[in-house]
């Protein structure tokens, strides 16, 4: 039986911190999970090591010096549109949490946390290197296609570049493709959070994807929420 740190083995996480004791208390524990963990200690430092090298999952703090947390996460997902990055910050407004939500970040943990819930957290997140069976680059529907890695989709007439959130909406829609999926689930899903059902923001990113996509291949279901036509 596989062990969680044999799960774990190979796995990159770079840990972006800058409080001395929280940055070695998050490192031991990934490390004796099974990660090969690296720290940066300044929002320079960190971005430059994210740029460089090759990590499954890099956890960022917003109060660092020399580069605001939202400025490093926004210049790596510049550079790293497919980068997995949860953000772990004492920052615990609404607003905080949409906003780098927003940005691209894939979660979003305030502080003090728990360290079983960081860790079950990183698992889900970090996907090793090796697991492109598990989870393959193209996902497809018909003449659909969605490559998970340069955040593109095709409905044939070519790819075209998603932003990260068109990018989620259209995936979480392509896993329930035939079915109506409520303007609730995909708030929660997409963004994160638990949105006032009444807001808008799934409407606008629904009119960009059938700008991109084509107008007929999202429906609208009245009163529920969008569908995805089989292609």
């Amino acid at each position: 039986m596989r062990s969680r740190a044999d799960d774990a083995a190979k796995s990159r996480v770079l840990v972006i911190e800058d409080e001395p004791r929280i940055r070695s208390f998050v490192a031991r524990a990934l490390t004796a999970d099974g990660y090969a963990v690296d720290v940066a200690a300044t929002g320079t430092d960190g971005l430059q090591r994210a740029i460089a090298a090759q990590y499954q999952l890099v956890l960022l703090d917003l109060v660092i010096p020399d580069l605001d947390g939202r400025i490093v996460l926004e210049r790596l997902l510049d550079a790293r549109p497919a980068q997995a990055v949860m953000v772990v910050s004492c920052r615990s407004a609404v607003t905080d949490r949409v906003e780098c939500l927003g940005l691209g970040a894939q979660d979003y943990l305030t502080k003090p946390f728990s360290m079983g819930e960081l860790l079950a957290r990183v698992k889900l997140r970090a996907r090793p290197p090796g697991d492109a069976q598990a989870h393959p680059e193209i996902v497809t529907n018909g003449r659909l296609t969605l490559d998970l890695w340069r955040l593109q989709a095709d409905s044939g007439n070519g790819p075209v570049a998603l932003t990260r959130l068109e990018f989620l909406l259209l995936r979480e829609l392509m896993e329930h493709t035939g079915h109506s999926v409520p303007k609730g689930q995909l708030l929660a899903s997409v963004w994160g959070y638990d949105f006032d059902p009444r807001s808008n923001v799934v409407d606008v990113c629904i009119r960009r994807l059938r700008s991109k996509l084509g107008f007929e291949l999202i429906k609208t279901v009245r009163g529920e929420g969008y569908r995805l036509s089989a292609c």
